[in-house]
């Protein structure tokens, strides 16, 4: 395995543990049994992966290695162990959603760029890339999915795509600058939008507009 892919499996592997126990903390508090929380743990962790790469025309990810469905199993193990301090609050369901959807911006526009697609495709696989599986995740546990409401979510996956592809312009930069930049922007706009109450515009309409039934 070449350095660069080793980079990329290593936060794949990061994003999915993140995203898989983000997954299994909101069917823990459905109550679901441990199999249930499994499936949606993985369905978190491997959603916008697997749409990605069937975009992109590339191997699906998770099929490549065992490692995915391992570490979510482990992720599984953990909110078992630690459920008390999982489960309770939203705090810990927020830290770990957000550092998954950063990871796993990074990680689409990666495969992205290494498969050569140009930056804007880049970008959009990098927003399927973090919220897919979260958009996937609500809709098992019959939530409104939170890529639709409006809080900062895609538009976080969206500014650190951009971010990503302006520090690439930067002259004789390394490779690790975009990707850290690009997570820390993700990150941060989550946690001030969710601090600050940010949200975009609601598309509202007035009910006596609307045709009668």
């Amino acid at each position: 395995m070449s350095e660069d892919n080793l980079f990329i499996f290593v936060i794949e592997v990061l994003g999915t543990i993140a995203f898989a126990i983000s997954g299994i903390r909101l069917a823990a508090a459905k109550s679901f049994d441990w199999f249930g929380a499994y499936i949606v743990g993985l369905v978190t962790a491997i959603g916008g992966g697997t749409l990605r790469d069937l975009l992109l025309g590339i191997p699906v990810f998770w099929m490549q290695s065992w490692m995915y469905l391992a570490v979510t199993f482990l992720s599984l193990v953990t909110v078992i162990v630690f459920r008390k301090a999982l489960v309770k609050g939203m705090r810990t369901l927020f830290i770990f959603d957000a550092i998954g959807l950063a990871l796993f911006v990074v990680v689409g526009i990666e495969k992205s760029f290494v498969a050569g697609f140009p930056a804007w495709v880049a970008i959009a696989m990098g927003i399927i890339t973090g919220s897919f599986g979260g958009v996937t995740r609500d809709i098992l546990i019959n939530e409104e999915p939170l890529f639709f409401r409006k809080d900062i979510y895609a538009t976080a996956c969206l500014a650190g795509g951009l971010v990503y592809w302006l520090m690439m312009l930067i002259p004789d930069a390394s490779p690790l600058v975009p990707q850290i930049c690009c997570a820390v922007t993700v990150v941060g706009l989550r946690v001030l939008a969710v601090h600050y109450n940010w949200s975009l515009p609601l598309l509202k309409v007035d009910p006596k507009d609307l045709p009668e039934q």
